[in-house]
């Protein structure tokens, strides 16, 4: 549970750090869920000649940063949404019972409540990141999901019909999150902070002259532990300068019955005190709404999420 003082802290200036709040359980079955995810996509990669590098001797980590340089695409079969681009019948993605108690961990939940109060929707706007030593990123790398992070607001990157809603985004570090890794950056929020102009960049992010890189502050985390944002404000990601991965999850709780940015994602409730019987409890159930997202979506025209056009005159 958060306390009064930060509380305060967060309310004031947009952000929080918060040690320990994925049950180490939890932790340690997400990092099992997805090691048996990635021996699975490995042998098929090596099976279809696409990785040349056996899968023996091999740890997480080694096959992460093969398949990688082989340029198979690790990213959307890990990831906890469908993309943002054109979703097929196939398209990949990954909802399992670990990443279900990851989302609906109480500890979580419970300081969720605090800020947001206790009606309360896992948001659809969520993505795993497993991020590359950068010395190890191809040249024209851009997803940032992969590669360091553009400053931006959560806020502007939702679809309009979320500008009102009550929400927050928890950044968890399944690894330790350091300087030199890449751990977040933040620009605490000033009085009366609003949306700022952002472009279509190397990612969507906020328009060059709106942001002073030298008031940046570092924001290191240790694995298990969180940063809580407001939607409003503004941070990035720091280049991984080290050898090996650094490992996190981008997830976000908004009030019930408000829009979420993503409507044409699935959510769901994650906390109920009104009405508790409302609650999702089922891993498959939650797997089973993106499936039926997924169908649908491949059957209709593209919704665009990017709400910014790169015509705009502080864009120019």
């Amino acid at each position: 549970m958060l306390s009064n003082a930060q509380i305060t802290q967060f309310e004031r200036d947009g952000y929080l750090v918060v040690p320990d709040i994925l049950p180490a359980g939890v932790l340690e079955s997400v990092r099992s869920e997805y090691s048996e995810l990635l021996d699975r996509l490995y042998a098929d990669w090596f099976a279809e000649g696409r990785v040349h590098v056996p899968p023996e001797g091999l740890d997480f980590w080694g096959k992460l940063l093969s398949a990688y340089e082989a340029g198979c695409d690790y990213f959307q079969p890990m990831d906890i949404s469908l993309p943002g681009d054109r979703i097929k019948a196939d398209t990949p993605f990954h909802i399992g019972p670990a990443v279900f108690d990851m989302l609906t961990a109480v500890p979580l939940l419970d300081v969720i409540e605090q800020l947001i109060g206790p009606e309360i929707t896992s948001n659809p706007i969520q993505h795993v990141r497993l991020k590359p030593p950068m010395r190890k990123l191809v040249r024209d790398e851009i997803r940032p999901h992969i590669a360091a992070t553009d400053w931006h607001q959560d806020r502007a990157v939702a679809l309009e019909e979320a500008d009102q809603t009550d929400m927050v985004t928890v950044w968890l570090a399944i690894t330790d999150a350091t300087v030199e890794n890449g751990c977040l950056q933040v620009q605490p929020q000033v009085e009366d902070q609003e949306i700022l102009p952002h472009c279509p960049r190397t990612q969507t992010g906020i328009a060059d002259g709106f942001i002073d890189e030298t008031g940046a502050l570092p924001l290191p985390v240790k694995a298990g532990g969180a940063v809580l944002f407001h939607p409003l404000t503004p941070h990035a990601s720091l280049d991984n300068v080290t050898d090996g991965f650094r490992w996190s999850f981008d997830i976000r709780f908004s009030v019930t019955g408000q829009p979420t940015g993503r409507t044409h994602f699935p959510d769901f409730i994650a906390r109920s005190r009104a009405v508790p019987e409302t609650e999702m409890r089922d891993w498959q159930t939650c797997k089973a709404q993106w499936l039926e997202a997924r169908a649908r979506l491949a059957q209709a025209p593209h919704i665009d999420i990017h709400r910014w056009s790169s015509d705009a005159p502080f864009c120019a």
